[in-house]
């Protein structure tokens, strides 16, 4: 994928755009001139997104869906490319966390949460492949988390599913390069999100969504494989992946809640 390619404007669909991360991304698109499609549950979210775009170089084009839905999702991409043609960018985000304990583990929060961070991912693959394959074109960018790097307290679900996304990336990614195929893995830390105001406990590092837009949009002008920030929580990470057992136990304990037995 050449340098600078998102410069230009072209046809992207964006998951979970209501807000966050999502919407802060379609508004920037738009703004460069993009044509957007834009998805997520919450109709009232897309509405306010095509509101705020009003006035922009590009358009946004609400499509209310959950990704959970495999038979929804292969509509609503086929429903996408008849309206704004064919797709050169899938910012592939949606996504949710609820946090779970030993002591309240629950089969049903890890399932939910695997069934919209990992598998809803996989249906909106799943449907945008074939025509992308066809063409031996187009940019895929899936959102996980640095969360996926290393098992973390009150994270055993949530990190599971952004662990898998990044296996599922890494093993994409040499033959879609084969393809013609972009793909990137988008990990960020912590960003201020309607998500993450929910959070009970300290969040180092945290940025802002229309700050997280803009490193996600520059990786992609140069083609990177991963884009992982902010650069200290993706240092400090890093530095955790590869510590040994004992090391990382040790650092990992004090992060428990203080609640915790």
């Amino acid at each position: 994928m050449p340098h600078s390619y998102l410069k230009k404007s072209g046809s992207a669909w964006v998951t979970g755009a209501g807000k966050g991360i999502g919407r802060a991304l379609a508004l920037k698109l738009a703004t460069r001139g993009w044509t957007v499609a834009v998805s997520a549950r919450t109709e009232q979210d897309l509405l306010s997104l095509a509101a705020a775009a009003s006035g922009l170089p590009g358009a946004i084009v609400p499509i209310v869906l959950d990704t959970v839905d495999v038979i929804a999702t292969a509509a609503a991409v086929q429903r996408i490319q008849q309206e704004i043609g064919a797709l050169n960018l899938a910012i592939l985000n949606a996504g949710t966390h609820r946090a779970i304990s030993a002591q309240n583990f629950d089969p049903a929060v890890v399932k939910s949460l695997m069934d919209v961070n990992f598998l809803g991912t996989v249906n909106c693959l799943s449907a945008i492949l074939p025509s992308f394959i066809e063409r031996h074109s187009g940019k895929i960018a899936v959102v996980a988390s640095v969360a996926g790097y290393r098992g973390l307290p009150t994270a055993a679900a949530y990190g599971a599913t952004k662990a898998a996304l990044i296996n599922m990336c890494e093993a994409l990614k040499p033959e879609l390069d084969r393809l013609g195929i972009g793909l990137t893995l988008v990990n960020p830390g912590f960003v201020d999100t309607p998500l993450t105001r929910k959070n009970k406990f300290p969040m180092p590092f945290i940025i802002s969504a229309d700050e997280a837009a803009d490193i996600i949009l520059r990786g992609l002008d140069k083609g990177r494989f991963e884009i992982v920030f902010p650069w200290r929580m993706a240092v400090a990470m890093k530095l955790l992946r590869i510590l040994p057992y004992p090391t990382a136990f040790w650092l990992t304990r004090k992060m428990l809640p203080k609640t915790s037995a």
